[in-house]
């Protein structure tokens, strides 16, 4: 079990503080609307060795001790990376939205995708948004996040949430008791997957156009070395 503390924002823009003890944790695979998407990023991941999914979307179980609010996490070398997802949390005052990154280390995905993404943290910001009051206009959310490298930098994705499957769907799909968690899919990368290198950071961000608000998590890689 993991508690995650959330500042969570209302449609006025006031917060409450709420807290959520999370005891299940789902990163929801290949959820895209766009077949043609889907097969853009499966050709991504195949360019570093990684094996077609068995069906399209797929529920990954993980543990919830995975997650993480740090702005630092500890990984294992330099070829593991992020990336942007909607994350739905269900508290005991209701179903929440946030921003978090799927970090999953590359070169173990070569061998198995739960395994790598179990061997990673999984960061997600502290501020939140009640589902209810996104959930009218949830297409029109947008996904992005920022690389940077040795103090540059630049998009590594950007897109609309309507490229992927409705949270509706996915909750239909894989419902959320009470005190879990699901990341709900991601965008394709621009530039290609690449590793972060100690000291690379990633930069998220969940933006409502309708009620003109942004949630934001930043967050940064300690490369830990390989010992043969």
């Amino acid at each position: 079990m993991q508690q995650l503390s959330f500042n969570v924002v209302d449609r006025s823009g006031a917060g409450r503080a709420e807290i959520v003890e999370v005891n299940r944790l789902t990163i929801a695979g290949w959820a895209g609307r766009d077949q043609a998407a889907i097969e853009h990023h499966i050709a991504e991941l195949a360019e570093l060795g990684v094996k077609r999914p068995s069906t399209t979307p797929c529920f990954y179980r993980l543990g919830a001790e995975l997650l993480t609010q740090a702005e630092q996490i500890d990984v294992i070398g330099a070829r593991s990376s992020g990336e942007a997802e909607c994350v739905l949390v269900n508290g005991k005052a209701g179903l929440l939205v946030t921003i978090g990154s799927d970090h999953t280390d590359r070169e173990v995905e070569a061998y198995g995708v739960t395994v790598s993404k179990q061997v990673c943290p999984k960061p997600l910001a502290r501020d939140a948004w009640r589902f209810d009051d996104v959930s009218s206009h949830w297409d029109q959310l947008e996904l992005r996040a920022y690389a940077v490298t040795n103090g540059e930098r630049r998009v590594y994705q950007q897109g609309s949430v309507a490229s992927l499957l409705p949270a509706v769907d996915l909750l239909t799909r894989a419902p959320l008791a009470p005190g879990a968690a699901m990341y709900c899919g991601t965008l394709a990368v621009q530039g290609g997957i690449i590793g972060m290198l100690d000291g690379d950071a990633l930069e998220l961000e969940l933006h409502d156009p309708i009620l003109n608000r942004t949630l934001r998590h930043a967050y940064r890689v300690h490369a830990l070395p390989i010992v043969e």
